[in-house]
């Protein structure tokens, strides 16, 4: 009789899994899902002499953004693909694309704001010509038209790559004009009103900066690239008193030929990021199951 139950967990176990597998497989539309090593996501968005800089779902999994440049980063655009008929339809521009540039775009947890960074101008008085951050808010199933987001202590600096908490925390990094000096900032919105920002409180990180957050709607964890040789990807755990703690460089398989663009699904089990050499001009997106690791504090 035991060795019959232990037959019938195991058969209802593998029924299970391979059920999880099946529906993942219809969620991502993709023939393949990853485990603990990283695989290639859609290969075939990135068009000849053309760089991926990252990619991100909406939250219901149905709306696939990411962003292009060319080789010399003088020309960024955002295009999305979105599931139609059980297959991805065919790219097409963003709805917040303009004839400047855009790049660092991030849902809001409901999905009903876009945040993203743009070099529009913004026309207002001390704030340089730069990379700053936009957002555009869903009103009765349409797209209002973008708005700048004012930080106000960071109006002279490049802001960009935003990610925001259910709590209203707006996350990003910021630098000097000339790129230098960048570090992750975080400021509360008040009465729908973005506050002075602060740099980020991280313990363990490395003294390099640092860059293209995500944080975790819970405000549970953070993962950002650290600066140095190459960008390595870095998770670090909220201590509930608004400071980071127990950082750490995520595994080998990730960190392998320098990353950045971090991105997790809302079920906290895949990581997105983009990944390559920055000699060979050839990054791609790749995915991972990094659940072992934001679970592993």
């Amino acid at each position: 009789m035991n060795k019959l139950i232990i037959i019938l967990l195991f058969a209802i176990g593998f029924l299970s899994c391979k059920n999880e597998i099946e529906n993942t497989k219809m969620q991502f539309l993709t023939e393949e899902i990853p485990k603990n090593i990283p695989i290639e996501f859609k290969t075939d968005l990135v068009p000849e002499n053309k760089f991926i800089h990252k990619g991100i779902f909406s939250p219901d999994l149905k709306e696939y953004y990411y962003t292009i440049s060319d080789k010399n980063y003088e020309n960024f655009e955002v295009f999305v693909t979105k599931k139609e008929n059980g297959i991805w339809s065919e790219p097409k521009i963003a709805f917040f694309n303009s004839r400047y540039n855009e790049h660092g775009m991030s849902f809001s947890p409901s999905g009903n704001t876009l945040y993203f960074s743009s070099t529009r101008p913004v026309n207002m008085e001390g704030v340089h010509p730069t990379w700053h951050i936009w957002k555009s808010e869903k009103v009765d199933g349409e797209w209002t038209e973008s708005i700048f987001v004012d930080i106000p202590n960071l109006r002279d600096k490049l802001v960009s790559h935003p990610t925001i908490t259910n709590s209203g925390i707006l996350y990003f990094h910021s630098s000097n004009l000339d790129y230098s000096e960048m570090d992750i900032y975080e400021s509360k919105q008040v009465n729908e009103t973005f506050q002075n920002a602060e740099k980020a409180s991280i313990s363990e990180a490395p003294k390099t900066g640092k860059c293209t957050p995500y944080v975790s709607p819970k405000e549970d964890y953070l993962i950002f690239a650290s600066i140095g040789n190459q960008l390595d990807l870095m998770i670090s755990f909220n201590d509930g008193n608004g400071k980071w703690i127990n950082t750490k460089k995520l595994n080998e398989t990730i960190n392998d030929s320098g990353q950045g663009n971090p991105y997790v699904t809302p079920d906290n089990k895949f990581l997105f990021f983009t990944t390559g050499k920055h000699q060979e001009k050839n990054w791609k997106i790749k995915w991972v199951n990094v659940e072992s690791e934001i679970k592993n504090n």
